[in-house]
């Protein structure tokens, strides 16, 4: 299946690589490869991670305090948000 990020879902990534990279040089790439690492498991088995909105599902990224929210379509995985573990659950769930 292919993986689409919503466009703020793109810049919470965005924002999360540059601030990585900023705290250690090296860091922001540590981050996305554990990105990609999770977009993989949630392509291989899309269905193995937990429903915690309505029809949205959560993975929690290794080594990092975030967790991407997505949702299945029998065309796609939409991935709404890569989300920080202490942000406000709100700010995600009015994405679709």
């Amino acid at each position: 299946m292919t993986v689409r990020l919503h466009p703020e879902a793109e810049g919470e990534f965005r924002d999360a690589v540059i601030w990585y990279e900023h705290q250690r040089s090296g860091l922001g790439s540590e981050f996305i490869l554990c990105i990609d690492e999770a977009v993989e498991r949630v392509r291989r088995n899309p269905e193995a991670y937990p429903k915690v909105h309505e029809s949205i599902r959560r993975i929690v990224v290794r080594r990092f305090p975030f967790a991407l929210f997505y949702e299945i379509s029998s065309a796609d995985i939409r991935v709404l948000a890569i989300f920080h573990s202490r942000r406000d659950p709100s700010r995600w769930q009015r994405r679709k």
